[in-house]
């Protein structure tokens, strides 16, 4: 069968390579072409039965055709290269036919390891360099270099989930590994198993590390995988060139937690207290671990009178589960429902806000603000429904902020905010964005993150406005900008960020008189975070320093979703049958931003001493008021003028 790996208007034509339309440096072919050709800069030549481009990252294996790069996308039919799809010249990524993905996928994977080799040779030695091609698809791949194919890869990888579910993308490995283990098949000669096997191996390999934790959650893929693994393990023997990938499948999947749906349920979880809503001291000082959909928590609903039914379910329940879970506690009969007292779930913010939830609504516990509650009651009772009373004592007195070093907290909060940000899974950030487009799967972690952020700026607001004394509250202002400084030192910048935000916050900006007792160092300090925080130009200033920095660090996690949101809302994902790999690629370009900022362990020395506990669990349960009315009462209370 002709396969013929062509750039720009090369195709095959009979057995031999030629060029159509114009040719920007000259165009040459060597024909007769009857197993395969290659693309060297724009010279077609022969190759003997496979077509590979190296370091031009051209790859045709018999049924698809892609160049990855200019992206772009042929396809074979009749043993012509021809053209498919919309290309943007000149950006590096393109489009690629939703039809063929998968099978691209596999393409791609296939040729992963030929595409590292030495840069393209200067013309008239193209020959030459053809011959050594085959010597290079078997060469070791030079350390630390990256090949567009690798790139592409893991693009697909950490996106395909926004046009081809995860079962599916699994269901065609296991249906190529099988057709590689079968009789060939038109077109394959019997010494293409072993590279079609690798294929699958590099795929599945790549998925799992990728995935990892998640996969706890996914029973149909979970199946598959296993199929898959036991599939092939079968062929260990047979294929002794394949030891290392299948010993490293072997660890991966014995790592990994495969949920599947026939296995007898494994031993019930311990039961989680969930952040914020159900408060256990010895649960916040345990070094904190990512929340998954099936974990078990525990959660109080509330009802108009204020009492409270405490409930146990699954992080990831509907509004349905939950009002269940209710209804079964307070013994509330179906013939009550019947007469039209059914309960409704209502989320009650400290402000007085409600908004009911509907019924299909998952993964409420959440979403819920910082001191939000959910309560349970007729429809009719919802408009009489009021927040509960504020839990932090609203009077006079020193805090254990007071008590505490500026360097202590500082460092406190660091340790604590690198474990929320470890504990979000790099794909929860696709999924917080893409979720109304391919179908919501839990983000619990780092919703929680996002929380926290929030409330670390009204915890800079509270602890200022409780504060009456005049001399107190200067010293408080220094003593806050003194931990974003360290927190900034220790390149933690979501407290920094949000430290900075609760400062700007309207009811502490307004203080005048406070401000004026600021020492002018701290005052000129302040003035400089407010640069560097400064939205102007995209947050041009932020993003320079950031740039700066090397691994550990924690970003400001909220910019990082306002650009995957631009990216996502600037253009479509699917056009016409096509993906958008150029959207793809600044997604996962992103995703590995994250990976980059945690690709070392954060190191800060912190004793073990009671005081140091007793820090750790005040910087660990903030209590904050969050109500920004409130915010103002007391600012007003404290300095009535602002002039």
């Amino acid at each position: 069968m002709q396969v013929c790996v062509c750039t720009r208007d090369h195709v095959c034509k009979g057995s031999t390579c030629v060029c159509e339309g114009p040719c920007m440096r000259g165009c040459v072919h060597e024909g007769p072409c009857v197993q395969g050709t290659v693309c060297l800069g724009d010279t077609c030549v022969c190759e003997g039965s496979t077509s590979v481009c190296v370091r031009a990252a051209c790859v045709c294996v018999r049924a698809a055709c892609v160049c990855v790069r200019a992206v772009h996308v042929f396809v074979c039919e009749g043993g012509t290269c021809v053209r498919e799809g919309n290309v943007w010249e000149g950006k590096g990524w393109g489009q690629f036919p939703l039809t063929n993905m998968v099978l691209t996928v596999f393409v791609i994977a296939q040729w992963v390891p030929s595409c590292r080799g030495p840069a393209m040779p200067p013309p008239g030695q193209q020959a030459s360099w053809a011959q050594s091609a085959a010597r290079l698809r078997h060469a070791a791949p030079n350390p630390g270099s990256v090949s567009p194919l690798d790139v592409l890869l893991d693009d697909v990888i950490l996106t395909h989930s926004l046009f081809l579910p995860t079962e599916r993308l699994l269901q065609q490995l296991h249906q190529r590994f099988l057709l590689a283990s079968g009789s060939p098949s038109p077109g394959w000669e019997e010494s293409d198993a072993l590279p079609r096997k690798r294929a699958v191996l590099t795929v599945l390999l790549h998925f799992l590390e990728t995935y990892k934790g998640l996969l706890q959650e996914e029973e149909s893929a979970g199946k598959v995988i296993k199929d898959l693994y036991l599939l092939i393990m079968k062929d260990t023997s047979l294929y002794p060139e394949l030891e290392d990938e299948i010993l490293r499948l072997h660890q991966l999947v014995e790592t990994v937690e495969l949920k599947v749906p026939e296995e007898t349920p494994p031993p019930s979880k311990q039961v989680k207290p969930l952040f914020r809503h159900f408060r256990r001291i010895d649960s916040c000082l345990q070094t904190r671990v990512a929340f998954r959909g099936s974990d078990e928590i525990f959660c109080r609903v509330y009802m108009p009178d204020h009492s409270y039914v405490t409930i146990r379910s699954r992080l990831s329940a509907s509004v349905q589960d939950i009002l269940a879970a209710v209804t079964e506690k307070l013994q509330y009969s179906e013939e009550q429902s019947a007469r039209g007292e059914a309960l409704a779930l209502v989320v009650v913010a400290s402000s007085g806000e409600k908004a009911l939830l509907q019924p299909n609504e998952d993964c409420v516990f959440t979403t819920l603000g910082i001191n939000s509650h959910l309560f349970a009651c007729t429809k009719d009772a919802i408009e009489s429904l009021v927040p509960l009373p504020e839990e932090i004592q609203i009077s006079p007195g020193d805090t254990e902020f007071h008590r505490v070093e500026a360097e202590e907290i500082a460092n406190h909060m660091t340790a604590f905010h690198w474990e929320l940000f470890r504990c979000v899974h790099e794909l929860e950030f696709v999924d917080y964005v893409f979720h109304g487009e391919r179908g919501r799967r839990e983000t619990a972690n780092l919703e929680l993150l996002l929380q926290r952020c929030s409330e670390v700026q009204h915890w800079v607001a509270t602890e200022i406005l409780l504060c009456e004394s005049l001399g107190k509250r200067a010293h408080l202002l220094k003593k806050l900008i003194k931990i974003a400084a360290i927190c900034k030192q220790n390149q933690d910048m979501l407290s920094f960020y949000a430290m900075v935000m609760g400062l700007d916050n309207a009811a502490v900006s307004r203080l005048r008189l406070t401000w004026e007792k600021l020492p002018g160092k701290f005052k000129n300090l302040f003035r400089k975070f407010e640069t560097l925080t400064d939205p102007c130009r995209n947050h041009k200033t932020y993003r320079e320093v950031l740039s700066k920095m090397n691994p550990p660090l924690i970003p400001f996690v909220p910019l990082i979703l306002k650009d995957l949101t631009f990216v996502h809302e600037g253009s479509k994902t699917l056009l016409d049958g096509l993906v958008n790999v150029e959207k793809l690629h600044s997604i996962a370009e992103k995703v590995r931003t994250i990976r980059k900022y945690r690709s070392r362990p954060l190191s800060l020395d912190l004793e073990a001493s009671p005081s140091q506990l007793q820090t750790k669990a005040y910087v660990r349960q903030l209590q904050v008021i969050d109500n920004q009315n409130l915010l103002f009462e007391l600012s007003y209370k404290l300095e009535a003028s602002s002039q």
